[in-house]
């Protein structure tokens, strides 16, 4: 990710179970512009699985996935 680019909107998911954390990003997403980035932080395991097929569908980039060292789930998603 070129250090120009700036992550201009956040989405704290942690403590939130399936289908919260992806009806929030879906909820985020929808007010983003398009080209802008999203940083999501969540706890739900199965937001391994669901974060990825929700840019997949829609056509978003999912630029970065990692787990934190405190177990928390980081991406980081750019709005097609």
């Amino acid at each position: 990710m070129p250090e120009s680019v700036q992550i201009t909107h956040q989405l704290d998911a942690c403590g939130l179970l399936c289908p919260e954390p992806v009806m929030m990003l879906h909820k985020v997403v929808r007010k983003m512009q398009s080209g802008e980035l999203l940083a999501v932080q969540a706890t739900d395991p199965s937001t391994q699985r669901d974060i990825p097929k929700f840019c997949q569908f829609l056509g978003h980039v999912l630029v970065k996935v990692d787990v934190l060292a405190d177990g928390k789930f980081y991406y980081v998603i750019q709005k097609k």
